[in-house]
């Protein structure tokens, strides 16, 4: 998991705040470690590689671990390949200890991706998730 994530950090520009709103953008190359044996003829983003990227959003926002405790819905509703910019949105940001639900939208300029929800909980680092 830390591949992942060292590798989605590297991918992601610009993270920005605005009333309870997150926004960052996500350019994933050809070589990213999560296209690796997804569709190898025509490499897609799993959906699993989207949630990731909501989430360390969150802790590079918080500096605070993200538990995710539910995934309470996803929807996928076109592909994302290498080298296209994305925009991930994070709606109903909240700075607490307490779970939250999380609404996020990934979109390619105006056409969404997915939209996510996530029940998440910020966790002290090194405490137990």
């Amino acid at each position: 998991m830390n591949t992942i994530r060292r590798e989605i950090a590297a991918c992601m520009t610009d993270l920005t705040e605005s009333n309870h709103v997150l926004t960052s953008h996500f350019t994933f190359p050809d070589d990213f470690v999560g296209f690796q044996g997804h569709f190898p003829a025509r490499k897609i983003l799993p959906g699993v590689c989207q949630i990731q990227c909501v989430r360390f959003m969150l802790e590079r926002w918080s500096t605070r671990t993200v538990a995710l405790k539910e995934i309470v819905g996803a929807k996928y509703f076109a592909p994302i390949v290498p080298s296209e910019q994305v925009t991930c949105t994070c709606k109903e940001v909240r700075d607490t200890s307490e779970i939250f639900v999380l609404k996020a939208v990934l979109t390619k300029g105006e056409q969404k991706i997915s939209e996510i929800k996530l029940k998440v909980r910020f966790v002290e680092n090194n405490a137990e998730q």
